[in-house]
């Protein structure tokens, strides 16, 4: 088993970039951290935030070169992801998934990807990869109706990539896949009445008979076996398997948001005192020392596997590697425990804390909604991860979801 925490390929000029772009999200954070309360108050990412995200060409992380894009890598995508959760959990979550919809895009045919980019390079993607719509066949195309919930970043987004099987005369699923579908063809409803992650405004898109021609149609069943519609074949991010990509980005904001937590706590401790105790500050009290270590080790853990897992995906994508099975699930698994890990932290701190950490005032209290809430995401779930992983080991292949 790899324990290498960063691909092997990459190159000091990977590095350096990687570095170079974490470091403009870092200085991101003053204005990210000023406009949270307001995001989250008015369940919408606030438009300064995307417009000096995009500045930073953090939105163009997972966007071909070939477009102006930056091509880079999914540990870097982590990395960028979890600064800015450290400022804002909403806005770091739509980051990541506008991001990885660009990645979406990057695998469909030239035509396709030139449609969404060709004139307007800095055009932005948000999806939904649940099957919640129809295709249904015409001649050059598909009529596509559907609603689609949970499209985070739809309100930033021109284009959005949704998930539609295709279903024949008889009634038929002939194959599942993803369209591309220009925003304007859609529409947006206000569903997004949530207790956490409330910026994302992960509403429902819907349409109603909309045209989609024949190359803006990827197989998904395909996909989830690397195989994908790319000419471009010699670009090694478009190679990276589709469910360990679309599965692990969704542990970066955790992340930060763990972070940004322990960092909150451990500022605050000196001057706070240790409620009904003979202890001044939290800071001398043995119960919050044990919390603290607790916290601090279980989001290094969640670091760990993470990046175990990214080095992993993005050094098979350099050599043209499709994972196997085996290894696909265990990138489940440890998406799985960064997760759990990262939620379990942030639960301990508020604890340490004390009860002023549900005050409306503190930031704690979003930050432990908004990871309560995003950890529930299907594609993360950590027992259904635990679950998959463990039957791989066992031999066990293929009988718990497709989403390997």
């Amino acid at each position: 088993m790899s324990s290498v925490l960063d691909r092997p390929s990459a190159t000091d000029a990977d590095r350096e970039l990687r570095a170079d772009l974490v470091g403009r999200a870092a200085k991101l954070l003053p204005l990210l951290t000023a406009n949270a309360r307001r995001s989250d108050d008015e369940r919408l990412v606030a438009e300064e935030n995307i417009t000096a995200i995009e500045e930073a060409g953090l939105l163009s992380l997972m966007r071909p070169r070939r477009f102006g894009g930056l091509q880079t890598d999914v540990r870097t995508l982590l990395e960028v992801s979890r600064e800015l959760a450290k400022g804002c959990g909403s806005t770091s979550w739509v980051v990541t998934l506008l991001n990885v919809c660009s990645w979406f895009t990057g695998l469909y045919p030239a035509g396709a990807q030139a449609d969404v980019w060709g004139e307007r390079p800095n055009n932005k993607v948000a999806g939904v990869l649940t099957p919640s719509g129809t295709a249904r066949p015409v001649d050059g195309g598909y009529l596509v109706s559907g609603r689609w919930s949970y499209a985070s970043g739809s309100a930033h987004a021109q284009w959005a990539v949704v998930g539609a099987p295709i279903v024949g005369a008889d009634g038929e699923h002939t194959d599942q896949g993803l369209v591309l579908i220009p925003a304007a063809e859609l529409r947006i409803e206000d569903t997004w009445f949530v207790t956490g992650m409330r910026g994302t405004a992960s509403n429902t898109l819907v349409g109603e008979d909309v045209f989609v021609p024949a190359h803006r149609y990827l197989s998904a069943v395909k996909a989830i076996h690397g195989e994908v519609a790319t000419p471009f074949t010699e670009e090694p991010l478009y190679r990276a398997a589709f469910v360990p990509v679309s599965a692990l980005v969704l542990a970066a904001p955790q992340l930060g948001l763990a972070t940004a937590a322990l960092e909150f706590v451990l500022e605050k401790a000196p001057k706070r005192p240790m409620s009904a105790t003979f202890y001044e500050t939290q800071t001398s009290a043995p119960t919050v020392q044990l919390a603290v270590a607790r916290a601090a080790s279980l989001i290094d853990s969640a670091h760990l596997h993470a990046y175990r897992a990214a080095a992993e995906i993005d050094e098979a994508a350099h050599h043209g590697v499709f994972p196997d099975y085996d290894a696909r699930a265990r990138t489940r698994m440890d998406t799985g425990v960064a997760v759990s890990n990262a939620r379990e932290a942030i639960r301990i701190l508020m604890s340490a804390h004390g009860a002023a950490s549900f005050a409306e005032s503190s930031p704690l209290q979003r930050i432990w909604r908004d990871s309560e809430v995003a950890s529930r995401h299907a594609v993360a779930h950590p027992e259904v991860s635990a679950e998959v992983y463990g039957k791989s080991l066992l031999g066990i292949r293929g009988d718990v979801t497709p989403l390997v």
